[in-house]
């Protein structure tokens, strides 16, 4: 399943700044905002949306972005990843403006949505860094904040941890960087409105690579579906019966030769696949799908998830997850 496509509304917080921040000689110059090993452990999902209308763009005129999204995605491969523990460190040196802790680590659910309004962003914190100056550490883990309101933060000081709490389904950081209340892409600070396939550095010290390619999506489903289904939502199943076969297809988009996708998926009884498919000659859209026939005695019921992840090499691109119900 996807990251929830909805609108990150940056959080307010009444906490009021408790500390003088001086100004900075330079520009601000970002780190990467959690302990990862970037193409490996960790990789950018989303993007800031560069199209000011309806409808989404990244900076590069790509397609990773969604619809009013106001920070940049740090995805996780796994909720496993999640719960041994990925720190979430200041970008830049500053001090804590606001914080928020105490929020489930819950995904969010049609039934669960209304009871977050206001704190999509989830447990949090934000620092100021001068100069008009903020960069905000969203959905982090529930008890894992380590800084309080005024306190000074170096470059990669420890803030919290990733978690699940927030609008989000998915474990991941959401990073936002603000300058006098504006958000501001911190791939292309200068260029929003605008594309630019090759924009430079950015506000980072050295910018997380930026590749076309990646996911639009990652679902279960009881038999190989159609394109036309995996492509309007309708091949996706959230629950089957311990009988029904179970398929994990991923829709991938500008792909290229050589690309490799990884099918993977568990249930209560361990793992039940795992695939590898090498993408020979792709095409702007395609989906690929893996799966097997239930054993004679039906699958345990249960929790079942799966993942697909698009790899270049030994780098990877994009990673999502589907998550479906066996009934008894």
């Amino acid at each position: 399943m996807s990251v929830l496509a909805a609108r990150v509304t940056v959080m307010t917080m009444t906490v009021a700044l408790c500390a003088t921040v001086p100004a900075l000689a330079e520009p601000l110059r970002l780190s990467l905002p959690l302990a990862c090993d970037y193409g490996r452990t960790c990789v950018v999902e989303d993007y800031v949306d560069a199209d000011p209308g309806p409808g989404q763009r990244d900076h590069a005129c790509g397609l990773k972005s969604r619809d009013g999204h106001r920070g940049t995605d740090f995805m996780l491969l796994s909720f496993e990843a999640m719960e041994a523990g990925v720190a979430v460190v200041a970008a830049a040196p500053g001090v804590v403006a606001a914080t928020r802790d105490g929020m489930a680590d819950t995904p969010v659910t049609a039934v669960n949505r209304d009871a977050i309004a206001g704190r999509e962003c989830g447990n949090a914190v934000r620092v100021d860094h001068g100069d008009g100056w903020q960069t905000l550490y969203c959905h982090l883990a529930q008890g894992s904040v380590t800084v309080g309101p005024g306190d000074r933060v170096a470059r990669g000081d420890t803030l919290g941890a990733v978690g699940l709490s927030g609008l989000t389904n998915a474990p991941h950081l959401h990073f936002g960087v603000l300058q006098d209340g504006r958000v501001v892409d911190p791939f292309a600070p200068r260029a929003r409105g605008t594309c630019d396939a090759e924009p430079g550095p950015g506000l980072w010290e050295q910018a997380p690579p930026y590749t076309p390619t990646g996911l639009f999506t990652a679902g279960f489903s009881t038999a190989v579906p159609a394109f036309d289904a995996v492509r309007s939502g309708a091949a996706r199943a959230v629950e089957a019966p311990a009988g029904a076969a179970l398929v994990l297809y991923g829709h991938v988009f500008h792909a290229r030769p050589g690309d490799r996708l990884t099918l993977s998926a568990h249930g209560p009884g361990g793992e039940i696949f795992r695939h590898a498919v090498t993408l020979e000659a792709p095409r702007k859209q395609l989906f690929r799908a893996y799966g097997r026939k239930a054993p004679p005695e039906g699958w345990p019921p249960g929790a079942y998830r799966g993942h697909v992840r698009l790899w270049r090499g030994d780098r990877l691109i994009a990673t999502r997850h589907a998550d479906i119900a066996v009934r008894p």
